[in-house]
C-alpha cells in the first residue's frame, strides 16, 4: 500500500521518520511521499530522514518557533491559520501514485492532538484518497495535561479520519525504562507492525508470489466504515536455508529437506491467536470487531493457504465478524514468520472509556486547566536564551 505520510507534532514527526528508515532498510516503498509539520523549530530541526523541503514550521508568528506549550487548543488554532503552509508541501506529494494519506500524531502533546483532526478535515474536503490516522496515547506517568488533550482530540480525531489506528503508550512502557529509551523501542514497535500490514502487496518482479494476495483494497475495505482499530503482532524464528524465491520454494522449502506441511500450518494458527490475544497496539476485547484483517510475512517455504485459512476461521468465531480477510507477504530473505491481525470497529475498549471519563471531569476544571496551559506556553516564548538557528 502506497501511503503519503504527514507527521504532525513532535511524537508525530519522528515516527514518520523511523518510517522512511525502516522503508531503505527493507526496501518495502510504503511511503510514497513524507511531510512533517510543527510548530517546534528545535523538534523538525532533530529529524533525519523527511527531506528539509518537507519540514513545514507553523505558527511562527504566535509562538517563534517554541511550540504551543501543550496547548491542543492553540494547536487548532494555528492549524487553521496555516493551512495554507501545509498545503503548500502537501502540493508537492504525487497524489495519483499513493492509496491513501496517514497523519501521525501523538495525541497528547499540543500541536499534534490540535492540529491532526483540522488537516484531517482539510484533506477530506479536498481528496478522494482515504485519510487515516494513526493516534499515539500518552502514558498516565506523563502527566494531567496529556491526558486531558488526549481525552479532548481523541473523539475529534476519529470524526475526521476514515479510520483511527491507535497505539497506547500506557500498554508499552515498562516499568523503569527511561522516558527516551521506552519511546525509542516504542516506534520501533509502531513501525514493525504496521509497516508489515502496509508492506503486502507491495511486490516486484523479483519477489516471491503470494499464495492468498492482500492488496491496498483488501487494507482499504477493512478499515472502512471508520471507527478505532488496533493491531496484534506475533513472530517466530525458522530457518531458512533457501534464499530464494518463486512458487517452487513452497513445496520444496529448502534445497535439501522438505517443509512439513503439517508443522507450517500449525505454526501459523497458533502464531495467529497470540497475535491477536497478545499484546495489542490498543488493549481491547476483540469480540465484537466489526472486520479484520490477517497478513502473514516469511519465507515463502514457511508460509501455505491452509494455515492462512484456519487462522481466517479462527478470527471469525473470535470476534464474531464476518468481514475477515486474509493473505500473506512473502519475503524471501526472512528468517522469521510474522503474523499481524489488524482489527477495525473495535468497541470494548477501557481505554478509550477512561478517556472519556477525563474529559467529562475536565470540564468541571477547564478554567485551572487553560490557566496551566497559558503559563507553559509564556514560559516557552520568553525563553528567547536558548534561540536556535533558524530552519528556513
Amino acid at each position: 500500500m502506497k501511503l503519503a505520510m504527514i507527521g504532525f507534532g513532535q511524537a508525530g514527526g519522528k515516527i514518520v521518520d523511523k518510517f522512511l528508515e525502516y522503508d531503505q532498510r527493507t526496501g518495502s516503498n510504503i511511503v510514497r511521499s513524507a511531510v512533517a509539520v510543527n510548530s517546534a523549530k528545535a523538534d523538525l530541526m532533530g529529524l533525519d530522514e523527511v527531506p528539509q523541503d518537507n519540514r513545514v514550521l507553523i505558527g511562527q508568528s504566535r509562538v517563534k518557533g517554541h511550540g504551543v506549550g501543550a496547548d491542543n487548543e492553540l494547536g487548532a488554532e494555528i492549524a487553521e491559520e496555516d493551512i495554507d503552509e501545509i498545503q503548500g508541501a502537501i502540493d508537492n506529494i504525487p497524489v495519483h501514485e499513493v492509496d491513501a494519506f496517514l497523519i501521525v500524531a501523538g495525541m497528547g502533546g499540543g500541536t499534534g492532538s490540535g492540529g491532526a483532526p483540522v488537516l484531517a478535515k482539510h484533506l477530506k474536503r479536498i481528496y478522494t484518497e482515504p485519510v487515516y490516522g494513526l493516534g499515539i496515547l500518552p502514558g498516565s506517568d506523563e502527566g494531567g495535561i496529556y491526558t486531558l488533550n488526549a481525552a479532548r482530540s481523541f473523539q475529534t480525531f476519529v470524526r475526521e479520519v476514515d479510520n483511527l489506528m491507535v497505539f497506547d503508550n500506557d500498554a508499552w512502557r515498562q516499568s523503569g525504562e527511561s522516558i527516551e529509551s521506552g519511546y525509542e523501542e516504542i516506534n520501533e514497535e509502531i513501525v514493525r507492525r504496521f509497516g508489515i500490514l502496509f508492506g503486502a502487496g507491495e511486490v516486484d518482479g523479483d519477489d516471491a508470489v503470494a499464495e492468498s494476495v492482500v492488496d491496498s483494497s483488501e487494507i482499504i475495505n477493512t478499515l472502512a466504515g471508520g471507527g478505532v482499530s488496533t493491531i496484534g503482532y506475533a513472530a517466530e524464528e525458522v530457518e531458512n536455508a533457501n534464499s530464494g524465491s518463486g512458487l517452487l520454494s513452497r513445496f520444496t522449502g529448502s534445497d535439501d529437506e522438505p517443509t512439513d506441511t503439517a508443522n507450517t500450518t500449525n505454526r501459523i494458527t497458533s502464531l495467529v491467536r497470540k497475535a491477536a490475544l497478545g499484546r495489542l497496539t490498543l488493549p481491547c476485547e476483540i469480540e465484537g470487531s466489526e472486520r479484520a484483517l490477517l497478513v502473514l510475512s516469511g519465507p515463502p517455504q514457511h508460509l501455505n493457504r491452509k494455515g492462512i485459512e484456519r487462522g481466517r476461521k479462527w478470527l471469525e468465531e473470535q470476534t464474531g465478524s464476518m468481514e475477515v480477510r486474509g493473505g500473506d507477504y512473502p519475503v524471501s530473505d526472512s528468517q522469521y514468520v510474522a503474523s499481524v491481525v489488524l482489527l477495525s470497529g473495535v468497541n470494548n475498549v477501557p481505554r478509550v472509556k477512561e478517556l472519556q471519563e477525563v474529559a467529562i471531569e475536565a470540564q468541571e476544571n477547564i478554567d485551572e486547566i487553560q490557566e496551566q496551559s497559558e503559563e507553559n506556553l509564556e514560559e516557552l516564548v520568553e525563553d528567547d536564551d536558548d534561540e536556535l538557528e533558524p530552519l528556513f
